[in-house]
């Protein structure tokens, strides 16, 4: 039962997505489809549309595996040797740098949600 409900959670998500999908679509804003997707989502939790209940699990069990999303990519870059030869100490640095970046800022925002979250609960 708990498989069913983060997948019916899962697609929920994608429907958000593929409603970004579509609002791009006919407006041809220069934004991409998963931002407006994730905008529409934002405003649907806090009109009360949507409960966040009904996503939650989904979208804890998506954040849990998201380094799977990513490995495709990384692996994909090693088809380019010519990029790699010409450009890649500096490719290599700019990937280090921005990963650590990126793994900073997730920690900071991870933090202050987890102080938040307990000084709410005390």
């Amino acid at each position: 039962m708990k498989l069913i409900t983060i997948i019916i959670q899962i697609l929920i998500l994608h429907i958000f997505l593929y409603l970004g999908a579509g609002i791009k679509h006919f407006i041809h804003i220069p934004v991409p489809a998963s931002m407006i997707g994730l905008i529409l989502l934002f405003a649907a939790l806090m009109l009360k549309i949507i409960k966040l209940e009904w996503i939650e699990k989904g979208g804890n069990w998506l954040l849990a595996e998201l380094l799977l999303f990513f490995i495709p990519s990384a692996v994909g870059i090693v088809n380019y040797d010519e990029i790699l030869s010409l450009q890649g100490i500096k490719a290599l640095l700019l990937i280090g740098v921005s990963t650590f970046i990126v793994m900073g800022a997730t920690a900071f925002t991870a933090e202050k949600i987890s102080n938040k979250k307990r000084s709410e609960a005390s």
